[in-house]
């Protein structure tokens, strides 16, 4: 790896050509006089206006049909992350753009409550952060995903969310209330103890350390956590599992899943890059072992197959995952969410006036 021209708290290291696009930037002076173009700029947060907030999926991988994601794009900077591709969709790259160029949807909480009143709304569970972290680090300023909170404790819609920011603890208020309520679980994401491969991987993320610690503070004030290790990179990671999910059981969480990581899209190439800037001694071997998991090839996208993997590599992980499980967390799962106490909070007033 070069330091003179690694792009520090960035994980993609490149910015690919959009695949829509038929013309591309590319930089002309080795002097580096455009390098601010291509990785030093500063994070733009770019504002939008949808008509709709609640994402639908019938993807059967997942454990959610409805989502809601407040930004598009994440600082975070996951090398690995599957939602890099659906930036291209708004005509930026799935590379630096996805961490340095980050859609807001400032009307969520307006679009939700609209979504709530509707005489066609029915009650079911919703995540935030299908896509990308709802908790990402503009959303201590913005505070859209509090926002959201707050309507589902008014209307007691069951919530469920997925982040590896601390910055939930802020919101303990309102978890604690719902929790109360039965009406919300949360999945803390942690791939490795290992502060190295964090920073490398996830640089503008909390450390493991902290993020069992939000666990500790979730299951303190009732909160159900699953332990989510989100991917696993064979050669990178592979040899933490049982020890992450022994640290996320004793830090409170009561089950654990996990990804294969499966390079879609520019998301090979983009990984591509980062392993050999990063692990140049073992990246033909990484390359190989994930290609193992996915039928010879580094992407997947058949349902069923494309989380897990498939194969002996994928099945020894599998193995060693489910015997820790077993073992640390005693086969333990998350606790349906009520469905039955959604409310219209105004509506014995309304039927007072008549």
């Amino acid at each position: 790896m070069n330091p003179s021209v690694y792009f520090k708290g960035r994980g993609a290291q490149i910015n690919p050509n959009n695949k829509f696009f038929s013309n591309q930037y590319v930089q002309e002076h080795i002097e580096g006089l455009d390098e601010e173009f291509l990785g030093a700029e500063k994070t733009q947060f770019i504002p939008t206006h949808p008509k709709s907030i609640i994402s639908k999926s019938n993807s059967p991988d997942l454990r959610f049909e409805r989502s809601i994601n407040p930004y598009q794009g994440c600082e975070h900077g996951c090398i690995y992350c599957y939602a890099r591709n659906s930036h291209e969709y708004w005509g930026f790259s799935a590379g630096l753009d996805f961490e340095r160029k980050i859609l807001v949807k400032h009307n969520a909480a307006q679009l939700l409550e609209h979504e709530f009143r509707k005489s066609s709304y029915q009650p079911d569970l919703i995540m935030l952060s299908g896509n990308t972290d709802c908790y990402q680090p503009i959303e201590r300023k913005l505070g859209i995903t509090r926002s959201l909170l707050e309507l589902m404790l008014k209307y007691r819609n069951p919530v469920s969310i997925i982040s590896k920011n601390v910055l939930m603890r802020r919101d303990f208020d309102l978890l604690r209330e719902l929790a109360a309520l039965n009406l919300v679980s949360v999945a803390v994401t942690i791939n490795s103890l290992r502060e190295e491969v964090r920073q490398k991987m996830e640089p503008r993320t909390a450390t493991a350390s902290a993020r069992l610690k939000l666990i500790e503070g979730l299951t303190g004030i009732g909160v159900p956590v699953m332990l989510m290790m989100a991917p696993i990179v064979p050669g990178i990671n592979s040899d933490e599992i049982s020890d992450l999910i022994r640290s996320g059981a004793d830090a409170g969480a009561i089950t654990a899943s996990y990804t294969i990581v499966r390079l879609n899209g520019q998301i090979g190439g983009i990984f591509k890059d980062w392993l050999y800037q990063n692990y140049p001694d073992r990246a033909e071997k990484v390359l190989h072992w994930i290609e193992a998991c996915h039928g010879g090839k580094i992407n997947d996208t058949d349902f069923g197959r494309r989380i897990k993997g498939d194969g002996n590599m994928a099945e020894s992980l599998q193995h060693l995952f489910k015997l820790s499980v077993k073992k640390y967390m005693n086969n333990g799962v998350l606790p349906p969410l009520r469905r039955d106490l959604f409310r219209l909070p105004d509506a014995g007033m309304q039927l007072g006036l008549f």
